[in-house]
């Protein structure tokens, strides 16, 4: 039995009438750049997050961007980031002419490690990224402490977990700024790139309303250099039809992820994520290790045989990427090793039990015959 890594069609198609609806209404409207429709979609963000203020932007990459250049960043100031994450967490740094300077992370949640940040600060940083990866929050009690006690800023990378909860809390409303992205992909899919900021502190909300639209205010009279960070009154309205549904596929990533944990237990070779105590985790992937050279990607080749998607998230850390080879060299052991060992399996909320089960057999059978 095929089973894809995602089937997005699957979610979508469920809300058709809902989605249908939600854009007729903004076709009828006529009003396509913020409006009614932003603004609403905003409101029930803040409220679904306990959020003071939450800003719709343009991709989950401009909401980190927006978000560094409400700090005025200066051309040689520090942000530590992990390493072992995506591109965009490190990249918007370095578009500002800031230093991206890397992190190395946990081998159990994939998150960044607390003892190595507090390692790295120096006079130049400014600011802490930690990037709740793969749908759990990072451990932010240290990091707070660190920022606290060195006057520095936490933005929260919630690209992936939107709908997480760090000890009730929920992730990106507990830093200084949070950013999320609704790239389809994500817990919360769009229908294109779109973003979302959120602050509990007015100061940094105006600036990041006000660099959303090209430093504008009123129109034409610019306080600042922003950009068209807008998100469309249309991906905002089709948002809103689906975040009601955000909490039951939070739950069924859950319930799929209780199956392998019970399914794969135990089995050799192979160490299964975990939920740190007090994080609710969301599950937006569902990634194993699979120990020695070469093994990850045999049974990678050996699930896509099968027909079952996988994906490699992340197979070069940061650290190692040809655009930041100018940078110092720094020792990234777990960062390294996590890229040569993970692998992600199906874990969105529409899988069926018998995909789950041919996902669950498929791994257990190249365990016990190669790994065993």
């Amino acid at each position: 039995m095929a089973v894809p890594l995602l089937d997005l069609n699957r979610q979508n198609t469920a809300l058709h009438a809902d989605l249908t609806a939600a854009f007729e209404r903004v076709l009828r409207s006529g009003h396509f750049i913020l409006g009614a429709e932003v603004d609403a979609f905003e409101r029930e963000c803040a409220a679904f997050l306990g959020a003071k203020h939450a800003i719709a932007v343009s991709s989950g990459t401009d909401a980190i961007l927006v978000a560094l250049m409400a700090l005025d960043l200066q051309p040689g100031d520090e942000v530590i980031c992990p390493s072992f994450t995506f591109f965009a967490t490190a990249g918007c740094i370095a578009r500002l002419g800031a230093v991206p300077v890397f992190a190395d992370s946990l081998a159990d949640s994939f998150n960044v490690d607390p003892a190595d940040v507090a390692r790295r600060i120096t006079a130049r940083t400014r600011a802490i990224m930690p990037v709740h990866l793969f749908g759990q929050s990072a451990d932010l009690a240290p990091l707070l402490a660190l920022a606290k006690q060195h006057g520095l800023v936490i933005i929260e990378d919630t690209a992936q977990a939107l709908g997480a909860r760090h000890h009730g809390r929920a992730c990106g409303t507990i830093g200084d700024f949070g950013t999320y992205s609704f790239f389809p992909s994500k817990n919360l899919g769009g229908f294109g790139d779109g973003g979302l900021v959120t602050t509990n502190r007015d100061d940094l909300a105006e600036k990041v309303r006000l660099l959303r639209t090209h430093g504008a205010k009123p129109k034409y009279y610019h306080k600042m250099v922003g950009g068209n960070f807008r998100l469309d009154a249309l991906q905002c309205a089709l948002l809103r039809a689906k975040l009601p549904h955000l909490p039951a596929y939070c739950a069924a990533r859950q319930r799929n992820a209780a199956f392998y944990a019970e399914r794969l237990a135990d089995l050799p070779g192979v160490t299964l994520p975990t939920a740190a105590d007090g994080n609710d985790h969301i599950w937006n992937q569902y990634t194993l290790r699979i120990a020695g050279p070469g093994r990850r990607d045999a049974l990678r080749q050996q699930l896509a045989a099968a027909g079952i998607g996988t994906e490699i998230y992340y197979p070069v850390p940061l650290h190692r990427q040809e655009c930041f080879a100018h940078l110092p060299s720094v020792s990234q052991p777990v960062a390294e090793t996590l890229a040569s060992e993970v692998l992600s399996l199906p874990v969105f909320p529409e899988l069926n039990v018998g995909e789950l089960v041919e996902v669950a057999h498929a791994v257990c059978q190249y365990a016990t015959q190669r790994l065993g």
